[in-house]
């Protein structure tokens, strides 16, 4: 947790007022993980007010990016601590909820919502702060499963919910591709407070578009370090475990396997797995010579962040692997952003 700064000790009228922030909107940042929305969004021009991220190894690399501890586990947050703000981002954790209680509750004519429906989970908290600082524009980030998680009920509680609190929702799966080398679908909820946007106008809806991508995208062999440490090699005996277990699921009919990335092309998705074996991204590396991994450089690359401006790698390679595999990619982010600050 960050330390308290202690103000001295001044009487009432001589304390100034805060300062007025300027930034053209003001955002918080949760399930923050290495900052990969902070870094699109200050982009634009925002300024972050808040952060909040329980790994410690992420908050490590959060703090060497950008100067400041994120608060803890969200659960303990105290709500009193979090500033206004004009949009709310977060890269939320996938949990199933439990709906058994509903039906019960309707025949015994007690209330029930999103404080039900959603209890004892992380999303629960974040409803919990949309609820009570109302931001204008909400950005959520989360896997293309949430859509099927637990048989749909983890999307229809998900978008409930917002719908409860009164938030015009609009949905989209994207593909980063688009923007970076890589294949990294995922599901991008933005919301809207609709007790401010109506106010303008009832008669006319809320008209927001999700970005279409650029139309053209680097190749993922720019990615790639000119000298990589030989230690990213595969040994021989991991390289034979590969192709063995892909030749056993081949002649079985399915796709598991390695895969060899090709560099005019894309690559598969980056997971947080990757520090395993790095199966599903391997660089051919010529005739006779088993395959390597992506260096931790190739992986940050490979989401679209600028490691030569300041954000260095200060964790582990193992680290590093899982924070890239768990991140938003920044490209994506600032693109939507673009279009959410548009109506801010």
């Amino acid at each position: 947790m960050t330390a308290a700064l202690t103000a001295p000790c001044v009487a009432p009228a001589t304390v100034s007022p805060a300062p007025q922030v300027t930034a053209p909107f003001t955002f918080i940042d949760l399930f923050a993980g290495i900052g990969g929305f902070r870094v699109a969004l200050e982009k634009l021009g925002g300024k972050c007010l808040f952060s909040s991220e329980w790994d410690k190894y992420s908050r490590k690399t959060y703090e060497a990016w950008f100067g400041e501890v994120p608060h803890g586990d969200i659960n303990e947050l105290d709500l009193a601590t979090v500033p206004n703000h004009d949009l709310l981002a977060a890269g939320f954790p996938c949990q199933p909820f439990s709906l058994a209680g509903v039906s019960k509750k309707n025949s015994l004519g007690r209330e029930h919502g999103f404080r039900d429906a959603t209890q004892g989970t992380l999303f629960f908290r974040l409803a919990e702060i949309i609820e009570a600082k109302r931001p204008r524009a909400i950005l959520l980030e989360n896997v293309k499963n949430l859509r099927s998680h637990d048989k749909g009920r983890t999307w229809r509680v998900v978008r409930d919910t917002l719908e409860e609190l009164d938030y015009e929702v609009f949905t989209e799966v994207i593909d980063a591709a688009g923007w970076v080398p890589q294949h990294r679908e995922r599901v991008y909820i933005a919301g809207f407070d609709r007790r401010r946007y109506r106010g303008r106008s009832f008669l006319e809806p809320l008209e927001f578009r999700f970005p279409a991508p650029p139309p053209s995208r680097p190749a993922f062999g720019s990615i790639l370090e000119r000298s990589p440490d030989p230690k990213y090699t595969l040994s021989d005996h991991l390289w034979d475990y590969l192709q063995r277990y892909a030749e056993k699921h081949r002649a079985k009919g399915n796709g598991f396997g390695f895969g060899i990335a090709d560099p005019n092309g894309i690559s598969r998705t980056l997971s947080a797995r990757y520090h395993k074996d790095g199966a599903e991204i391997l660089v051919a590396q010529g005739r006779g010579k088993a395959p390597r991994r992506l260096t931790p450089l190739e992986c940050a690359r490979l989401m679209g962040f600028d490691t030569e401006n300041g954000k260095k790698i200060v964790v582990s390679d193992t680290q590093a692997y899982r924070q890239f595999g768990n991140a938003v990619v920044p490209k994506v982010i600032e693109a939507i952003g673009r279009e959410i600050t548009a109506l801010l």
